[in-house]
């Protein structure tokens, strides 16, 4: 647990110090950066009013700006949201979209642990946590966050039967998203979440499946059926016991099965008898 947290501390002071030499550049861009950046303000001065329409930009609540000042990214870091200012022909900037964005993992067939093909699919939540990084570290942090997405759940899979796929979707989900947390972070972006949608498997799989449940269901069933058996001859051997207690109650017992005969309204005519008459041959 130590050498995770000492890792992970190493981890996380290597990312700031990637961020700060990013948002806080050299700015030494030599004797013919700074005549070209005095001849846009010149430019710019003699061009207005109609050259403050080239140099105010606007960003939205959920953009930043990139600016680029001579290839160099301008100290600071990202700039917004609202206004800024940029020069003429020295200058660029990059919009980053800093909101949640969601795309799906394309259905990847994957050769579980126990050797069976299954096919899933799933989804991914993520957003750019630092527009800086995700310009300057990658050439396109959407493309490689997906194809990263595609690649993981295949390996994450690999290690897992099928079982454990069918059962473990949250486990397998977290696992995924740490691992895409992790290699995504030099990339300045935050995975968020990530679900398993679908487990589709083959059909000659689903067939030997649905058998094995039903043999399964008919094996529970007949196991029912006996204990049910062998409570009930209990109940009426206990019955009998006390029946036998009293001459009685077997006479009581009679009349009662003639009523409940009587009241289905059938066309059998049935004619009691009574037991005293067939005790002589019962003895012989």
């Amino acid at each position: 647990m130590d050498m995770d947290n000492e890792e992970t501390r190493m981890k996380d002071s290597k990312r700031r110090e990637r961020q700060a030499a990013l948002e806080n550049p050299d700015t030494d861009i030599g004797l013919c950066g700074w005549l070209l950046v005095a001849f846009s303000i010149l430019l710019m001065l003699a061009t207005l009013p109609i050259s403050i329409w080239m140099c105010i930009k606007i960003v939205k609540e959920y953009e930043r700006a990139i600016i680029f000042r001579l290839g160099r990214i301008l100290r600071g870091g990202a700039k917004g949201p609202g206004l800024f200012f940029i020069l003429p022909c020295t200058d660029s900037f990059i919009n980053v979209d800093m909101r949640t964005i969601t795309f799906d993992i394309p259905p990847q067939e994957v050769l579980t642990k126990d050797s069976v093909t299954v096919s899933v699919d799933g989804v991914v939540y993520y957003r750019v946590q630092n527009a800086t990084l995700a310009v300057a570290n990658i050439t396109n942090a959407d493309a490689a966050t997906r194809l990263l997405a595609q690649t993981t759940l295949r390996n994450v899979l690999g290690t897992k039967n099928l079982a454990e796929i069918l059962s473990d979707r949250e486990e397998i989900a977290h696992s995924m998203q740490s691992t895409l947390d992790d290699a995504t972070d030099d990339w300045g972006i935050k995975v968020e979440r990530v679900e398993i949608k679908d487990v589709k498997l083959p059909h000659q799989l689903q067939r030997a499946m649905a058998a094995e449940a039903e043999a399964t269901r008919e094996a529970r069933a007949k196991v029912i059926a006996a204990e049910g058996e062998m409570n009930a001859s209990r109940a009426l051997k206990e019955a009998s016991l006390v029946i036998a207690e009293s001459p009685s109650a077997l006479q009581l017992r009679y009349l009662q099965t003639l009523n409940t005969i009587a009241a289905e309204k059938n066309s059998t005519i049935i004619f009691p008898l009574p037991l005293e008459m067939m005790q002589g041959f019962i003895k012989h």
